[in-house]
């Protein structure tokens, strides 16, 4: 049976979802021009943005559009991403999950304990991204920093970077492996059978509050 003959369950918004998307392809852009930057072997890269000059002016400004972005996800999923003591049980029960059995979790609410430890890891690299990024960013910046934080930012950006990027492939991965995952931000809903699967509580309060409109 097609998911067109199941029933569909409201997951995101089509701000959301865009807000999403922008997200997603300025971090793809920034870990492939900041690759490029970062080592010879891997120079070549720039060649996807005009060259080596150009891929150094264009990435720091795509930093900048990365940054406010995730700010618009940061505000509509902070509270929905708070750690409660069903994330501790969820997480102490990992390999159940990892095997399919999920009857051995608490019902869980929008999300997981994983997809909560992605958006505050993001949250936090992507602050350090852009705070680190600035001091470097000599073009606008020089004068207000010692050639020292110069150093220290260098470092501190070079480890964020190799930092969100990891967290990066997890949550592709993750939104692989978990089948009917990635439609929920393609389309904006989910089947009520996979929401039921992975996030029963989220789903019981949708049903309780249909009016309430999803994030």
């Amino acid at each position: 049976m097609s998911d067109g003959f199941r029933p569909q369950v409201s997951r995101y918004t089509t701000g959301a979802r865009l807000n999403h998307w922008v997200t997603a392809i300025s971090l793809i852009l920034l870990a492939i021009s900041g690759l490029a930057l970062f080592h010879p072997s891997l120079f070549g890269l720039t060649a996807l943005f005009g060259g080596g000059s150009n891929t150094r002016a264009l990435h720091p400004w795509i930093g900048v559009v990365l940054f406010f972005s995730f700010l618009g996800l940061f505000f509509r999923f902070w509270k929905l991403n708070l750690w409660n003591k069903d994330d501790a049980k969820w997480m102490a029960n990992l390999d159940s999950v990892m095997k399919g059995d999920e009857e051995k979790v608490p019902e869980i609410g929008k999300y997981n304990a994983g997809q909560k430890m992605v958006f505050w890891g993001m949250s936090i690299l992507i602050l350090a991204l852009i705070t680190s990024g600035v001091v470097i960013w000599d073009q606008y910046f020089y004068a207000y920093t010692t050639i020292d934080q110069k150093r220290i930012a260098v470092l501190v950006h070079a480890v964020c970077g190799i930092g969100a990027i990891t967290i990066w492939i997890v949550h592709v991965y993750a939104a692989i492996w978990v089948r009917g995952t990635i439609s929920a931000m393609t389309k904006g809903t989910v089947t009520a059978g996979w929401a039921y699967r992975h996030h029963r509580k989220w789903l019981r309060e949708e049903a309780r509050n249909k009016a309430t409109p999803a994030e």
